[in-house]
């Protein structure tokens, strides 16, 4: 696959993946509806997009990250790595959860806007501030960007273990063994270092298969991988400890975007456009968004079934238009800041 193929398949499947990511928070129907029957059988429905089919999203960004960040890697070009995530991943974390932060605390304070936040007064003090950067305590969705940095620092030990089969195998099967026993780690989600490790382990033995041209022999490939992971994830193994998360589910949610990324043909996806490349600020923005959407709309509209089940497929939509135009306007007035928030992409 030609490089220029490349980065824009990987483009348009962050993209995909961000999309899904807006159905996992955007739940509405409780909201604006009550506890009623009406209200359960919406919520079915975006329960399925949101927990069944988006599910692969935070997967596919594990791969997608250790793929970029072991593909041509070696360990004299750890420090030129790191120094690029530093700026990429690690300040945008703390400036975007200290943004979260300081927004909590004005709009606690604010009559209307406290209603539609319902967290009471947010106290205003370095300690919590400290707690709201490092722990991501008023920006749940930063749980990614969280283990993401965790698993960077680790990169060196896990390439140490990828770049041979054997031990890249054992990784994997241990890690996954692990899993399946519901055992855990401090610092890292067990099913992070998986994902993540698989990429890696793509990405230095595997490269040459991730990136050949689109052929029928790729497509058959990719149909199989989505067929068994649909299989895998309802399977009851034996023995399980059921963790955090079920050995079956996290087979399920690798299968499906590596089963995609085979599946798709990467010489007829078109040239990507500008509003389709602010994914991280897309992601940044897109949980205060949301939230301030539904909380906002069941405080205001009417309540029927249509109207939450309609804004939650629209959200999407509604969540790129806003941070693609709120893009624009800081990239053309605000560069500095733009390029803090955004990682300097």
């Amino acid at each position: 696959m030609e490089e220029r193929k490349f980065y824009n398949k990987i483009i348009w499947f962050t993209f995909f993946f961000s999309v899904l990511v807006i159905w996992v928070h955007s739940y509405n129907a409780v909201l604006f509806l009550g506890n009623t029957r009406a209200a359960m059988k919406v919520s079915q429905l975006e329960r399925f997009l949101g927990d069944q089919v988006a599910q692969f999203a935070v997967p596919g960004f594990f791969l997608i990250s250790s793929y970029l960040f072991f593909r041509n890697f070696t360990m004299d070009r750890l420090w030129i790595k790191w120094n690029s995530r530093i700026r990429s991943v690690l300040v945008p974390y703390i400036v975007w959860n200290l943004l979260y932060y300081l927004g909590y605390v004005i709009g606690s304070r604010l009559p209307v806007v406290s209603g539609i936040i319902g967290k009471g007064t947010i106290p205003f003090r370095i300690t919590v501030a400290a707690e709201a950067v490092l722990h991501y305590t008023y920006n749940y969705v930063f749980w990614y960007l969280n283990q993401l940095i965790v698993l960077i620092i680790l990169a060196p030990v896990i390439y140490l273990l990828i770049r041979k089969m054997l031990p890249g195998v054992l990784l994997l099967t241990g890690t996954l063994a692990a899993i399946y026993w519901g055992l855990s780690l401090p610092f890292v989600n067990l099913d992070a270092l998986f994902y993540y490790s698989f990429g890696a382990f793509a990405a230095v033995l595997g490269r040459r298969y991730a990136e050949q041209p689109w052929s029928r022999k790729r497509f058959w490939a990719g149909l199989f991988f989505v067929a068994a992971g649909l299989f895998i994830k309802d399977l009851d193994l034996p023995g399980s400890i059921k963790g955090e998360i079920a050995a079956t589910t996290v087979i399920c949610r690798l299968f499906i975007p590596v089963g995609l990324w085979f599946l798709v043909p990467d010489r007829f996806m078109g040239e990507t456009k500008d509003w389709m490349r602010q994914n991280f600020f897309l992601y940044a923005v897109h949980f205060a968004m949301v939230r301030m959407i539904n909380k906002t709309g069941a405080l205001l509209l009417p309540a029927f079934p249509a109207l939450p089940l309609g804004l939650f497929l629209l959200m999407p939509v509604l969540c790129v238009i806003f941070s693609y135009w709120t893009g624009l306007f800081l990239r053309r007035y605000l560069p500095v800041l733009w390029n803090l928030v955004n990682g300097g992409r």
